[in-house]
């Protein structure tokens, strides 16, 4: 596997100056850069068919072990406070559990049975989207969890930074970061690592934007769950509509802190109209503004 390769370049890396050192380390994520810059028309299809399974139901499922795992997780857990992505429609899978995210866990990664039980444990179904993370492409747990969920019908999507592995192979939305040998041979925290977390972000981003959950560049479906998110959403409101902040402040209590029925309150729909037009729309909240102007054009 490329990922487990020794590299010339780095071979007396422990006999250089802590500077040189760290300018190598750095220079090597300009390449995890590059691997998923080159895969990008791979990434926005793998998107385009997300959308399509949750576009109205269906849950998103993150799938891996060790570093490719805690970066899955990651990308999942911040869905929910960003993008008001419901906890229900959200499974994060570790081998190991969650002790896993804090230290290795020996021999986890190995357990295929054990992926298999837990897709058969959350009844995974063909409205579900399951991405699996894996830098080997091989590791038993992830590729057992992927193969259950693709068997009952879910979209599949695989991440992993060596090709033909039976990851790629298997999923119906292969993604293969061309990351190459590390730094430290075999260390895929390293650019295989962030080679993953890119391309994580550059898939849920997408996705949330595609489903509505971004407006004018805003997270307009942010959760405002602490003081600095309460004041985020009032600065959205504040740009979006030119109020104040009294009464932006006032627009999202009557809107239950929604900033998208915040929007279409205080441009004069009522709180049921407002709710209705963005179910409408798709939660769009561009498309409801849009709708709402030509209601209001031809009257």
């Amino acid at each position: 596997m490329s990922t487990e390769r020794s590299s010339p370049r780095y071979s007396s890396i422990d006999l250089w100056e802590a500077e040189d050192i760290a300018e190598s380390i750095v220079e090597s994520q300009f390449a995890a850069l590059a691997a998923v810059h080159a895969v990008r028309k791979e990434i926005a299809a793998a998107v385009v068919a997300m959308r399509t399974r949750l576009q109205d139901r269906g849950r998103l499922i993150y799938v891996g072990a060790g570093t490719s795992g805690r970066l899955a997780v990651q990308d999942g857990a911040e869905l929910a406070p960003t993008f008001g992505w419901p906890g229900d429609r959200l499974v994060l899978l570790v081998a190991g559990g969650e002790r896993a995210l804090l230290r290795s866990v020996e021999g986890a990664e190995d357990d295929a049975e054990q992926g298999l039980r837990l897709i058969e444990q959350h009844a995974v179904t063909s409205q579900d989207v399951l991405i699996a993370v894996a830098a080997s492409g091989t590791t038993r747990f992830t590729l057992g969890c992927l193969r259950e969920a693709k068997f009952r019908g879910a979209l599949t999507l695989g991440i992993a930074n060596n090709q033909a592995s039976p990851i790629l192979q298997d999923a119906d939305h292969p993604i293969f970061l061309d990351t190459g040998s590390e730094p430290i041979a075999g260390s895929t925290r390293l650019k295989a690592g962030t080679a993953q977390k890119v391309a994580l972000n550059t898939l849920s981003t997408s996705l949330m934007i595609l489903l509505g959950k971004v407006h004018q560049g805003l997270m307009v479906d942010v959760q405002a769950a602490n003081e600095k998110l309460q004041k985020r959403s009032e600065a959205m409101l504040m740009q979006l509509t030119g109020v104040n902040r009294d009464d932006a402040r006032d627009a999202l209590s009557q809107a239950h802190g929604n900033v998208k029925v915040a929007v279409m309150v205080l441009n004069g729909c009522d709180l049921e109209s407002a709710k209705q037009m963005l179910r409408d729309s798709n939660n769009h909240l561009g498309i409801a503004l849009q709708r709402l102007g030509d209601q209001r054009y031809q009257s």
